[in-house]
């Protein structure tokens, strides 16, 4: 791979933004300078931002592609490759897909194991253009939790295992009516009658199974050093739950209250970018904008699109006593440093040449090429 110096550029640091150059070899950055270059073989840059490539924890974009409607189950393969292409363009690196183990309506789930093999497949044949791994979100009250997560752990790059609990009642949905609200739209509509026994039967198999499969689920992050994650924490004993299981990162939690006490236990607090974009949670949680006014938000994922994760960096970057550094940091670097990846996530000598070159046009950021391990993909 020949070398390639990008000159004329904004450069996103960690802690600041300076005019420079940097110079890409061997798949990594070989050095960053300020000011032009003098080499008349610099590629000039024309003054755009240069970024690390986004690092995404907490996709669902692909089980989106596996599922475009309710019931329309998708090629695996197939899917997979259109969801790559999409992170790549929305300028995303190194994605964490989010696949759900236990998932509580046999309509509305994927098969675990297929997507996974189809991951492994595509990988073995160079049909992937950004890094992938993945984040097996474990809902709890599945009555055979345990059987089913084992033999997925084995998974090549596995990095991430989740607590989810999605009963009605609670954590994201303590109302009802929001939930009924959500089951209408993923096409599980139910007279009143059939909502309640519904409603009954999901509690059933939460007060029989959550506790237990908690305790497993924790067991195997501990046995396989696997980062863990808590999911919709709606009250303060949710945080001490998670701080007990090893937690180190509160994805999604549900209101300020919560987010503000899993930081001062230390934990990751991960929001929507989606949130932040349209300034406030289609779900009725926390809005992100009020987490980071509060000093208690560290990262942002693009959950359910893809081209907010850029977007929320660059409107967060613009707010006084943030700045566009620390915004994309939270798109780049705490996201890969939470669940230990220590070669990408910032613009620094000797890390993975995972770089976004961004235009800004009409307020808005648009990616003109994206390079993956110093090769350009986009």
């Amino acid at each position: 791979m020949p070398e390639l110096l990008l000159d004329n550029l904004r450069l996103v640091l960690p802690d600041r933004v300076v005019s420079g150059h940097l110079l890409i070899a061997d798949g990594t950055i070989r050095a960053i300078g300020e000011g032009r270059s003098a080499s008349p073989a610099a590629l000039d840059c024309e003054g755009d931002y240069l970024l690390p490539g986004l690092v995404e924890l907490h996709t669902d974009n692909l089980e989106k592609h596996l599922l475009p409607r309710p019931g329309a189950h998708w090629p695996a393969a197939a899917a997979l490759r259109a969801h790559d292409a999409q992170l790549l363009a929305a300028g995303i690196t190194t994605a964490l897909n989010a696949i759900s183990v236990g998932e509580e309506d046999a309509e509305e789930a994927v098969d675990p194991a297929q997507v996974l093999a189809a991951l492994e497949a595509a990988r073995e044949d160079g049909g992937l253009r950004i890094e992938h791994a993945v984040h097996l979100r474990c809902e709890l009250p599945c009555p055979d939790l345990p059987q089913r997560l084992q033999p997925l752990l084995g998974a090549t790059e596995l990095r991430l295992l989740s607590l989810m609990d999605h009963t009605p009642g609670q954590r994201q949905f303590h109302d009802l009516e929001r939930y009924r609200s959500y089951s209408a739209r993923h096409g599980n509509a139910r007279d009143d009658a059939g909502f309640g026994a519904r409603v009954r039967q999901l509690q059933r198999l939460q007060r029989q199974h959550a506790d237990t499969h908690r305790q497993a689920v924790i067991a195997f992050a501990r046995e396989l050093g696997l980062p863990l994650a808590s999911h919709d924490d709606s009250e303060l004993s949710h945080v001490v739950e998670a701080v007990e299981a090893g937690a180190c990162i509160a994805e999604f939690p549900v209101n300020l209250a919560t987010a503000v006490a899993a930081r001062a236990a230390g934990l990751r607090v991960l929001a929507g970018a989606p949130n932040l974009v349209r300034g406030g949670s289609h779900s009725g949680n926390v809005a992100a904008a009020d987490l980071a006014r509060a000093g208690a938000l560290d990262a942002l994922s693009s959950d359910y699109v893809p081209g907010s994760l850029l977007l929320a960096a660059f409107q967060l970057g613009a707010w006084d006593g943030i700045g566009l550094a620390h915004a994309v940091a939270m798109v780049t670097r705490t996201p890969a440093q939470a669940i230990g990846y220590r070669d990408r996530g910032e613009l620094a000598v000797g890390l993975r040449a995972d770089l976004l070159r961004v235009r800004v046009v009409r307020d808005l950021p648009r990616i003109e090429s994206v390079w993956v391990g110093g090769e350009r993909r986009y």
